[in-house]
This record gives C-alpha cells, structure tokens and sequence, in this order.
C-alpha cells in the first residue's frame, strides 16, 4: 500500500503541473504562426476531449512513471481528467471546486478552483490570461515536432516551463518541469476541439462512504 502511494504522489505532482494545459493548441498550426494559433485557442476554443499518455520523470531522472487515460473541457472552469492506467483516477474541475478521486482507497479531496490552479498551466484550460502570465516564444522544432515555450511570469510558481509541440496541423504534445525539476511529458491523440460536452460530465458527487477531505 505504501508504494502505491508514493507511486499515486509522483503522478499527481506531474498532473498538477500538467492538469488543464493539454488543449492549449488544439487547432494546431505551423511553426510560423505558432504562438498566434495558441493565442487564438484560449480565446476560441471553448470545449475540447483527447486521449493522453503521461510519464512523468523525477528530477535525476532515475525514477519515471507512465499512465494513460482520458480528458475533457468546458470553459469556463470546468474540466476531468479520467486516469485509467496504472490505476484509475478522477480529477474533476465542477466550476467552483477541483475534486480528486481514487477509486481504490474511496478517498476524494477538494479545494477551491482559484487555490488549486493559480498562474498555472491549469488556469489556461480553465479560461485563464495567456499573456498577462506567461512569456511566449518560438522554441525550434525536434523530431517533426514544432515548440512554443510558454516561461511563467511569476518566479515563485509550481513549474519552471512549458513547452507546447505540433506535428503539423495537430498538438502532439505537452512537456512541463516543475519547480522541483520534475518533468511531465504529455502526449495526446484523437484532439476533438469544440466538443459538444454536457455540463453534468463536470459535476463530482462522492460515493457513498467514500472519505472526503475538504480543504
């Protein structure tokens, strides 16, 4: 149990950093314009779902962890993250409240939206200020994938970077290090912007003796 644990801790740091970013450029675009399709999405995307991979590497890189599963938004301030591999999580922004999951120990936590995402890569998903937080810029290109770099304004944050990667026309992936030099690579497929998704896929209520835990 204990290992498990220390296994669930490792991939909820990386999803903190990482939570909510995924959609950041689901339109995609050429390296050219980049970082104007970014702009562009948090202004007009409202609404997107994706299947993704996360791994998640400590700071030495000695130590990796991979998971898999599914995620959707609804802007504003409402997302879920559906982790089914290694082990099923649920992170479910409601509008008001972000709740987390487990499934195995029956245990769900929550904390107020504006607590738990801030100036993060999670506020940009939500309906957050690209510029006002964020510094944009062409990063190159590297294995037929095209990079923004999107550096936080705000020195004393969660993560240390963003990098948003296109292959072509699609987003292809997500790499965040965290201020602990933790580093969260995202990779996503079958991207479906404006979605047409109820609001009651973003409504959490515990299970019936589940421990909730307040915050």
């Amino acid at each position: 149990m204990n290992g498990r644990r220390v296994g669930s801790g490792v991939v909820r740091r990386g999803l903190h950093a990482a939570l909510l970013v995924a959609l950041l450029a689901a339109g995609g675009a050429a390296r050219a314009d980049a970082i104007e399709r970014l702009r562009a999405f948090v202004t007009e995307v409202k609404s997107g779902k994706a299947s993704f991979t996360q791994t998640v590497t400590s700071a030495d890189g000695a130590r990796s962890k991979t998971s898999s599963g599914e995620f959707e938004f609804l802007r504003p301030n409402r997302f879920r993250f559906l982790y089914s591999k290694p082990f099923e999580q649920l992170i479910v922004a409601d509008g008001q409240r972000v709740w987390i999951f487990d499934a195995d120990l029956n245990q769900a936590s929550s904390r107020p939206l504006a607590k738990a995402i801030g100036a993060t890569p999670a506020a940009l998903l939500a309906g957050g200020t690209l510029d006002n937080d964020f510094t944009l810029a062409d990063d190159g290109s590297s294995d037929g994938i095209d990079w923004v770099r999107a550096t936080p304004k705000a020195k004393d944050g969660p993560f240390r970077s963003m990098r948003i990667g296109f292959r072509g026309a699609d987003l292809a992936a997500i790499d965040i290090v965290d201020a602990f030099g933790q580093r969260s690579l995202l990779r996503f497929t079958g991207m479906v912007a404006n979605a047409a998704l109820p609001p009651e896929r973003f409504r959490f209520v515990p299970p019936k003796g589940a421990d909730v835990v307040e915050q």
